[in-house]
């Protein structure tokens, strides 16, 4: 089994897809009209040709309970995990889009990390792994 997908609550679909695609450089996988204002947008970071990321399903928030969680879907700790293979390269890059890092890059004993906010303010780690098959508690 894997994690195909999951859903990441938002406020607008166009922004959002602006933010993971623009900023982090994530693949608009589909975004289809459902009717109603509802759209099925899917995106999914850039994986080595050897990898397979679930994709993220950006769900708009429809009622009030959902609007108050987004930006907080944890409760405020890191909600994604997000590998790379090089984490001074993106975390230059990233900083230099204008994505708000709350921490420097900081070694670990799982890697180097760094703590960045996605544009609702939900916590991600990026990290660069000591042994890439493992992932930190």
């Amino acid at each position: 089994m894997h994690i195909a997908q999951f859903a990441l609550t938002v406020r607008e679909y166009d922004e959002s897809i602006a933010f993971f695609c623009t900023k982090l450089g994530f693949t608009l996988l589909e975004d289809t009209d459902m009717g109603s204002g509802k759209r099925w947008v899917r995106i999914q970071p850039p994986s080595p040709p050897s990898a397979t990321s679930p994709a993220i399903l950006l769900a708009r928030a429809a009622t009030k309970e959902q609007l108050d969680s987004v930006g907080n879907q944890t409760g405020g700790r890191v909600f994604i995990f997000l590998h790379t293979d090089n984490i001074a390269r993106d975390f230059d890059l990233y900083s230099s889009r204008g994505v708000k890092f709350i921490s420097q890059p900081r070694t670990e004993s799982y890697g180097t990390v760094a703590v960045f906010l996605d544009l609702y303010g939900n916590k991600w780690d990026l990290i660069e792994p000591t042994d890439p098959r493992k992932h930190p508690a």
